[in-house]
């Protein structure tokens, strides 16, 4: 294996010491990552736009910092995926959509300002379902991205390019945003961790929104130290914000660190029964039934505990974020910017708002706009937005009742491996399916955490663990002692490119 190679495999945690031990630069680093897109992203297409200008500058000023004896954050220098529905300055933002291609944000979103100030490296943008509305980046308007593992399968949504990247050691560490599930659906699909921090926990300024009461920034990495690293970065109070939580961030380090030493002493786990049974297979629940034997042999107490709402989180999820979608998406008119078509001088100010959003937005955009335009109307909205708001609130009280005799929850992450691209591709019901596990944190603002727990004929399994409000340490610290009781990490195992 080359020495580039070598690189690309460390973790972040060991990127970052490698580089304040000055036995790497940041430029070696980011320069091999760069070697290992240009081989690879032909097939796995992970990144819509590659910044090989901006990457390099961003790891030279890291080694001049070091150089000089400044002080370097414990994420200096360690190379990101950035999802493209996070807005860059100066950078095409597209959020997988042809409404926005060409556009050039002239901000940052506060997460990628409080990476670039940690001296974390972005790469360049990644692939997704088109305004992160898919669970396989089927939906991208540029074209799906295929999983690492197995290049005919999909690698997750919507932050399938991120999970891509990371599953393909292109980037050790990736940005995703998680609505229902886009961010622990695809890492378990391709061997990762993925956390979807408690709603409020990470500022969703500079995102641009799909559900606002939902959307979520969050890891994707290839250990829980690594994702619970980023986590810190990005986490925090932000006034721009006005559903930032103004609260101390939780020590999810600190606590991904004890985790790895496997005690679990005085916890207990709660396995939802709903999150089971029919529809899941036979692999995956082996999967988990195995990581739950290993939680028990840490010295948790594993209890059963019944969710009964859990099972009306889909059709409650899939009326309140269609809602929100065709509220936030009304701004793409092809008056302000964007795509603009039908401005000849001929056609009508409406006849152009038409012409564009039939020309810029795909089907699953449509389908999901018409779907939360229908349910907001009038005569409508008590008997569909209203009741899925009512369901939302009994999910809520569910997992605060589970959480009086439990301190986290776990299910599977998925009810399935990663599925062949295309297989789902004219089955949207199907396709929902593959957030089964994951819609109720989201309903609820919970954190959330997919940590790998194994393989099914060969390909990756996750458990997901939950916990409440602010109680993102409680997950990394058990997903921590899960991942040590394999004794590597699952990508580890990944096929060779």
């Amino acid at each position: 294996m080359s020495e580039g190679a070598e690189l690309t495999r460390l973790t972040a945690a060991d990127t970052a010491q490698a580089i304040a031990a000055g036995e790497v630069s940041a430029v070696e680093v980011t320069e091999a990552h760069l070697d290992r897109i240009t081989a690879t992203d032909d097939r796995i297409h992970a990144f819509l736009r590659v910044d090989s200008d901006g990457a390099l500058s961003a790891a030279r000023a890291v080694d001049g910092a070091r150089a000089s004896g400044g002080h370097l954050g414990p994420l200096a220098g360690v190379p990101l995926a950035l999802k493209d529905v996070v807005v860059t300055e100066g950078l095409e933002t597209t959020s997988g959509s042809n409404i926005l291609a060409g556009w050039i944000p002239p901000y940052d979103a506060t997460i990628t300002s409080r990476m670039r100030a940690a001296g974390i490296i972005i790469l360049g943008k990644t692939n997704m379902d088109e305004f992160a509305m898919g669970s396989s980046t089927e939906n991208s308007a540029f074209g799906p991205s295929h999983n690492p593992w197995d290049l005919t399968r999909v690698p997750g949504g919507s932050s399938g390019g991120s999970s891509a990247a990371v599953a393909g050691f292109q980037a050790p560490l990736a940005i995703g945003t998680d609505t229902g599930g886009s961010i622990r659906q695809p890492a378990a699909v391709t061997g990762l961790v993925g956390a979807k921090p408690t709603y409020g926990g990470v500022s969703r300024y500079g995102l641009i929104a799909f559900s606002s009461s939902l959307d979520q920034a969050g890891p994707i990495a290839r250990t829980v130290l690594d994702a619970a690293l980023l986590h810190r970065v990005i986490a925090g109070h932000d006034p721009a914000d006005s559903t930032s939580i103004d609260a101390p961030v939780p020590d999810v380090v600190a606590a991904a660190r004890a985790g790895a030493g496997g005690d679990l002493g005085g916890l207990t786990v709660g396995v939802v029964r709903e999150l089971s049974g029919d529809g899941y297979e036979p692999g995956v629940s082996a999967a988990f039934t195995d990581a739950v034997t290993r939680l028990e042999a840490g010295g948790a107490k594993v209890i059963e505990v019944s969710c009964p709402h859990f099972l009306y989180a889909l059709p409650a999820y899939y009326l309140i974020a269609p809602s929100e979608a065709s509220s936030n998406l009304a701004r793409f008119d092809g008056v302000r910017y964007g795509l603009r078509v039908g401005d000849d001088g001929v056609n009508g100010l409406e006849e152009v708002m038409s012409l564009t959003r039939d020309a810029g937005f795909g089907a699953e955009v449509k389908r999901r706009i018409i779907l939360g335009t229908y349910a907001l109307s009038s005569g409508y909205y008590d008997a569909y937005y209203g009741q899925a708001q009512k369901v939302r609130t009994l999910i809520t009280r569910d997992f605060a009742a589970a959480f009086e005799v439990c301190d986290v929850l776990v299910s599977p992450t998925t009810p399935t491996v990663a599925f062949p691209i295309g297989e789902r591709a004219d089955d949207p019901m199907a396709m929902y399916a593959a957030d089964l596990c994951t819609l109720p944190a989201s309903l609820a603002g919970l954190p959330a955490l997919s940590v790998p727990c194994g393989l099914s004929e060969g390909l990756p399994v996750g458990l997901q663990v939950m916990a409440p409000a602010l109680a993102d340490d409680r997950m990394y610290h058990v997903a921590a002692a899960v991942e040590a009781s394999y004794g590597h990490p699952l990508i580890d195992e990944v096929p060779p490119l």
